[in-house]
């Protein structure tokens, strides 16, 4: 069922009370940590949530048992990072169904801390164990150079232009006092730091840290009855390609980000112009530039002078990963979370970092090597 924009809103939002490195919680104390943060800041306790979402390891029934909620609801879509994204466009619809009324979206990962363990490798008979694993390549840092290099081949991007995405994304991250890393990087500190698989090196690929996060959304009419700066989902988009990364259709663009970021801006009925903040999931320095040719931002190729000019940077046109991101800020192995966190700060105006004025912000994400992608789009504004 679809829902008319700006029908539905998010009333709570926090992260958990630390993030980094957080030996003394495990995944399911920082989903709750967040969980109960965000009713805190609305005034809601958990006999008052009948909707409730998360993603793997964590299921719904765990969290709905842990914090005592006994749901008419529930989703455990998981596809990765960019699962959040999902929630919450499955959240809107179902709340506008009538399936639920106020709905818990939660994260939680112990990603550097490893409290609950260490993830299992693919399945030797899975897709992957049989045609990609057994070739070298295992995890993001050796898959995503597949795609990489060919497009910077094709598209002219060089290491420094890979480096800038990093060095002005640390720009935003010394806004931030919760962020990470915060001391300023140049293109140099970038290109003479340590090779992890070519062409990334370890300042343009993610963090691992700890933490959690959670969201709350309800009707837009019931949102105006809570004390909290009501923040709307305007439009919202999902798609998947493959689990794959050899098998993309083409290496130098993601049909998944083609096909949810357009989706999520037309139903929005916006235009790009109309986009005053963005947050594009960037778990490695590459990411940006694909989702703004993906997301019709900038032309095919041109993303990285559209970064190297500073349109992206404090004080450009077009502010991007204003939390400092996941190569800076804090990614815990799902960021989307996070991601979506800053878009609903800069919508309230209570960011570290806030885009004076924003009106419209877009959070888009990425699952796994872009295997899937979610978009939504926020405003403070309801239609």
């Amino acid at each position: 069922m679809s829902y008319k924009p700006g029908s539905v809103a998010v009333v709570g939002a926090s992260e958990s009370t630390k993030i980094g490195s957080v030996p003394g919680m495990s995944q399911i104390m920082l989903h709750a940590d967040a969980a109960l943060n965000a009713m805190a800041e609305c005034g809601l306790k958990p006999s008052d949530i009948d909707g409730v979402a998360c993603v793997g390891p964590m299921m719904p029934q765990q969290i709905a048992h842990y914090l005592g909620i006994t749901p008419t609801w529930v989703d455990g879509t998981a596809v990765g990072g960019c699962s959040f994204m999902l929630h919450v466009r499955h959240a809107a619809a179902a709340i506008m169904a009538g399936y639920a009324k106020t709905i818990l979206i939660t994260h939680g990962e112990s990603g550097k801390s490893r409290i609950n363990g260490t993830p299992r490798p693919a399945e030797p008979e899975s897709l992957n164990g049989q045609f990609e694993i057994p070739y070298g390549p295992f995890g993001p840092p050796t898959l995503f150079p597949i795609p990489v290099l060919r497009y910077m081949k094709e598209t002219g991007t060089t290491h420094e232009h890979l480096a800038q995405v990093s060095v002005v994304t640390r720009e935003w991250a010394g806004k931030n006092p919760r962020a990470m890393f915060r001391d300023p990087l140049t293109i140099d500190d970038v290109l003479n730091s340590r090779m992890i698989a070519y062409p990334f090196r370890i300042l343009q690929c993610c963090l691992v840290t700890d933490g959690g996060g959670a969201i709350i959304l309800t009707s837009a009419d019931r949102a105006k009855d809570f004390p909290t700066k009501p923040v709307y989902v305007l439009g919202s988009g999902e798609s998947v390609e493959t689990n794959m990364v050899s098998q993309m259709k083409d290496f130098t663009s993601s049909s998944a980000f083609r096909v949810a970021g357009p989706t999520a801006m037309k139903m929005a009925g916006i235009t790009h112009s109309d986009v005053d903040h963005l947050m594009i999931y960037d778990a490695f320095a590459h990411l940006p530039l694909y989702g703004l040719e993906d997301l019709g931002f900038c032309k095919r190729g041109e993303a990285k002078d559209f970064i190297w000019e500073g349109n992206t940077r404090p004080g450009g046109k077009l502010p991007l990963n204003t939390n400092g991101g996941g190569l800076s800020y804090t990614h815990t192995g799902m960021y989307g979370m996070f991601a979506l966190q800053e878009s609903i700060r800069q919508m309230r105006g209570t960011a570290p970092a806030q885009v004076q004025g924003a009106k419209v912000s877009v959070a888009h994400g990425v699952g796994g090597m872009f295997s899937a992608s979610g978009t939504i789009v926020f405003s403070n504004e309801q239609p």
